[in-house]
């Protein structure tokens, strides 16, 4: 079990391009394990420490990559079903003539998104967790190292639906991108405050169907402000359409920036 967040990461990740041409790593978590009732909580508390030291060292190592050849890299995190899949897809069908996108898509089960997005025509690798929550910058490491995106690109990694673990890992990324659909409750953020506190922007996703949820738009601003006031936000409908120009504007100009540093 993962001394970090709890989950099951000991077991073996799978990491394959969506191409019809498979590989695998198997990526051993380095969590340890102590069973000592003794001095159990200190040692669960200097493996957690360990844990996330490497993780950021890993990811410094990521970032720095990024940087060099010129890449926005953007995580997406979100609980499962914000529709960040969808919102993915339909931005690398708009944008692919102006940009040049790669896609790290990471699921504990089945290749059924990487799929979607492979279908896009976007270049994209699969990670499977297994039971693991979440995804690590070792992880994105050897996703990179089978991808070997090109220079002046985007990266987008899709990480696993869950609104707690992968607030804790840093995977190099130039920039966290929450996706909360209206259908998940206006308080999300005060829930979940690590995740939001985090993250550079927030895309409130499924506004379309803000007539038929009791969600508050101006609440949920309000209370992710409170964990995080510099947050921005990007209200869209991924399904319809609805705002994604938004989206697309706050994306090239990420894209500028970083070709301007």
């Amino acid at each position: 079990m993962c001394a970090t967040c709890g989950c099951d990461s000991n077991g073996q990740v799978s990491i394959h391009e969506v191409n019809g041409h498979d590989h695998s790593h198997e990526h051993d978590h380095a969590h340890d394990h102590h069973h000592h009732d003794h001095d159990h909580n200190r040692k669960v508390i200097d493996v957690e420490q360990d844990v996330l030291y490497q993780n950021n060292l890993l990811a410094q190592r990521n970032r720095g990559y990024f940087e060099a050849k010129n890449i926005l890299a953007l995580n997406l995190v979100s609980s499962p079903g914000s529709g960040k899949t969808t919102l993915l897809e339909k931005t690398l069908q708009d944008v692919k003539t102006d940009l040049s996108c790669y896609v790290i898509e990471g699921d504990q089960q089945t290749n059924n998104d990487a799929d979607r997005i492979h279908a896009t025509g976007t270049p994209v690798v699969q990670i499977n967790t297994g039971k693991g929550c979440h995804l690590d910058a070792h992880m994105i490491l050897h996703a990179l190292q089978h991808m070997k995106p090109k220079e002046n690109a985007v990266m987008f990694i899709e990480n696993v639906g869950n609104l707690v673990c992968p607030a804790m890992f840093d995977l190099g990324e130039s920039a966290r991108v929450v996706i909360a659909s209206v259908t998940e409750g206006d308080d999300k953020p005060l829930k979940y405050p690590d995740m939001f506190h985090s993250s550079h922007v927030c895309i409130i996703n499924k506004i379309d169907l803000l007539p038929y949820v009791p969600f508050n738009v101006e609440t949920f601003i309000e209370n992710a402000k409170k964990v995080n006031p510099s947050l921005e936000f990007i209200e869209v409908s991924a399904y319809k359409g609805d705002g994604l120009n938004n989206w697309y504007n706050w994306l090239k100009q990420k894209v500028q920036q970083a070709a301007a540093v």
